[in-house]
């Protein structure tokens, strides 16, 4: 599912009539996106994957987790995406496959950047992070939970080395605050290499 960016006739028009030329840009991480600019308009595509079980949010360890389903963090990225001006796809799989397969059909879909909750692939998945790191895009890593003050054993992210950041602890609002820094990060590097 895509979000479009804000349509305006005058934007829709630029759109059939100049086309989307992708342009690369590099970050210093050695991560590389595309950002598609129509007379000076940027049309960024970001996606958002979700690992293992988060379809059960909002009744699965609510002490935990928070009382917020992955629907309704879904909807109010949707409402971010429009607001940016940015397109969005968002994906959950319980499946380590989908996830990789998902993280590959992003750079072929010409996407800007992901935000990924691999949920327990987090500390398990060498696939993921080789995954992200395979595809050289920006990526941060979202955690409902803090991650670092729960057991032992969630401690230690293997994707989190492969990201540009990673942000842990702060709930559903961290998806806001992921998707935001990520486009700016974004919007950031294709400045630097402008200027």
């Amino acid at each position: 599912m895509t979000v479009p960016a804000k349509k305006t006739a005058e934007n829709e028009k630029k759109r059939i009539i100049f086309g989307l030329k992708p342009l690369e840009f590099a970050s210093g991480t050695g991560q590389t996106g595309k950002v598609c600019y129509i007379n000076g308009i940027m049309n960024m595509k970001i996606t958002v994957l979700n690992g293992p079980n988060l379809q059960l949010l909002g009744s699965r360890k609510v002490e935990v987790y928070g009382r917020v389903t992955l629907e309704t963090i879904e909807a109010r990225l949707r409402d971010v995406a429009q607001e940016l001006g940015v397109e969005m796809t968002f994906f959950q799989s319980n499946h380590e496959g989908d996830l990789v397969d998902a993280i590959a059909a992003a750079k072929a879909d010409g996407c800007a950047g992901i935000v990924i909750n691999p949920a327990a692939y987090t500390h398990t998945s060498v696939a993921i992070r080789d995954a992200i790191e395979g595809v050289a895009l920006p990526a941060i890593e979202i955690h409902l939970s803090n991650i670092h003050a729960r057991e032992g054993f969630r401690h230690e992210s293997l994707t989190a080395p492969v990201c540009i950041g990673q942000i842990a602890g702060l709930g559903a609002d961290g998806y806001e605050w992921a998707f935001r820094a990520l486009v700016k990060y974004i919007q950031n590097h294709q400045q630097e290499k402008k200027d």
